[in-house]
């Protein structure tokens, strides 16, 4: 069995004078700690999930830590479904549900008169902080907490389990006896869709996101001389500053992506010049303490106004979004604010002479050739992934219905590779997206990064408006 589920050994070296020493003179309090405001509604979440599995144990691991190299470990981030019924974010720790009656087992501090305290390296509170005693966790998450070492003889009773799996495989491995796949997969598929609708909590987290990414996006564009100075590394690490700041991290690796790079959906690598007369594409969102992600995207005119051209179809990739975002309502097919978006782009692209057919021909589902230049869907759920939801079934997500409560994006793009002969040369290499974070109510949409300007105009005069404050 791994050594995660026993005592602690010693990596660290030492005589015994030494290990003497060590073990005298340390203060070794409990710390006063406040419930985690997490708390009820994890708990009432935790009961849904009980009440849809009656009787049943339901095992959710965080997940373990992961090396990065040789023997340091990347900087954790706890599993979702973990965190959405529990609140913790430290690694190693397993929810176990049984028939409603939920237990943390976790990792807790060691003693100061514990050698694993310092001759630990990877656990030791001297090596790597302070840890949470179980009273303390106790008070902090509001449910019962016990020593992960008593996991396995909880895990390995006989008793019939549904175990979140692909987080831990030393948890799968301890369940796998007594664990059937296809029950542990209507688990995962259970908590996808618990969490499509997202309560007051999540809505507050989501909101706190939305409103440090726009301070990182502001944060950028006061940095321009610096921008343009070093390019496209620099707004990476701008954003990445904020982010640390105002909430925990990143919620998915940066798209800073200038000039043609934008026609790249997914560029990561951040390496490139920005260059004045280029667009510059900016996908970036701030993960909050509480794990929840926003998810932005903004076409900026890198000399701070759009040529002739790139205004024509920033407004154009502008109304699809203002399209597919008044189809934002509940009651109506999820795939409704897609459609609306395409329709606007397709006629577009018919109109500009691009579309080699009509543009109704080119929405027919036999054709979809427009394509050619959106590639991407419209937008997606958000939450605690920034791709929310995806165990969701179809009827209950991209072929069901939106409902109050859901959070998801628009985000319509246009993007003409370099290489494309089909459009007019004067246009390639330009690629422009618009992406917010709508949330849907009783009566339409709330856009929580409503204050981050959409408009071209909005844009330019946004952009002026932070060299101002910068100088």
């Amino acid at each position: 069995m791994s050594d995660r589920f026993q005592p602690a050994t010693y990596p660290v070296p030492a005589s015994d004078a030494l290990i003497s020493f060590m073990r005298e003179g340390w203060s070794d309090d409990e710390d006063v700690v406040e419930r985690m405001p997490v708390a009820p509604w994890a708990r009432a979440r935790r009961e849904r999930l009980a009440q849809r599995f009656p009787g049943e144990r339901i095992v959710i691991p965080a997940g373990p830590l992961k090396p990065r190299a040789n023997d340091t470990d990347y900087r954790f981030r706890a599993d979702t479904a973990h965190v959405y019924l529990s609140g913790n974010q430290s690694s190693d720790a397993v929810l176990v549900i049984d028939d409603g009656d939920a237990t943390l087992f976790f990792r807790p501090r060691h003693a100061k008169t514990d050698d694993a305290f310092w001759r630990d390296g990877r656990y030791g509170e001297a090596w790597a902080g302070r840890r949470r005693s179980l009273s303390e966790a106790e008070e902090l998450f509001g449910l019962r907490c016990r020593h992960l070492y008593e996991l396995p003889d909880v895990l390995t009773s006989g008793l019939p389990a549904r175990a979140y799996r692909g987080v831990d495989p030393e948890v799968d491995a301890l369940v796998s006896s007594h664990s059937d796949p296809q029950a542990d997969a209507e688990l995962a598929i259970s908590l996808s869709e618990m969490r499509l609708l997202k309560d007051g909590w999540e809505v507050e987290q989501l909101q706190d996101a939305v409103d440090a990414t726009i301070l990182g996006f502001e944060d950028t564009a006061r940095e321009w001389a610096s921008v343009l100075a070093h390019g496209e590394r620099w707004i990476e690490g701008t954003f990445w500053r904020r982010a640390r700041a105002a909430g925990n991290d990143v919620g998915y690796e940066c798209i800073v992506a200038g000039g043609p790079h934008a026609t790249t959906l997914h560029w990561i690598d951040n390496d490139g010049a920005v260059t004045p007369g280029d667009l510059l594409l900016l996908d970036m969102g701030v993960e909050n303490r509480s794990l929840y992600t926003a998810d932005v995207t903004r076409t900026l005119p890198v000399a701070g106004e759009f040529t002739a051209d790139q205004r024509h179809l920033y407004d154009l990739v502008f109304a699809a979004q203002e399209a597919g975002m008044a189809a934002v309502k509940p009651g109506v097919p999820y795939r409704d604010f897609h459609l609306a978006a395409m329709t606007v782009l397709a006629h577009g692209l018919a109109d500009m002479g691009i579309l080699p057919t009509s543009a109704d021909e080119a929405l027919e589902k036999d054709s979809g050739i427009y394509r050619r230049w959106t590639l991407h869907g419209t937008g997606h759920m958000l939450g605690l992934d920034v791709h929310d939801c995806a165990a969701a079934r179809k009827e209950q997500y991209t072929d069901g219905k939106l409902e109050a409560g859901m959070v998801l994006t628009v985000e319509p793009g246009l993007y003409f590779q370099s290489s494309d002969l089909l459009v007019p040369e004067q246009l390639r290499g330009i690629g422009i997206r618009i992406e917010d974070d709508l949330l849907v109510t009783e009566d339409g949409y709330r856009n929580l990064s409503a204050a981050l300007p959409r408009t071209s105009a909005g844009v330019e005069a946004w952009m002026a408006q932070q060299e101002e404050v910068s100088a």
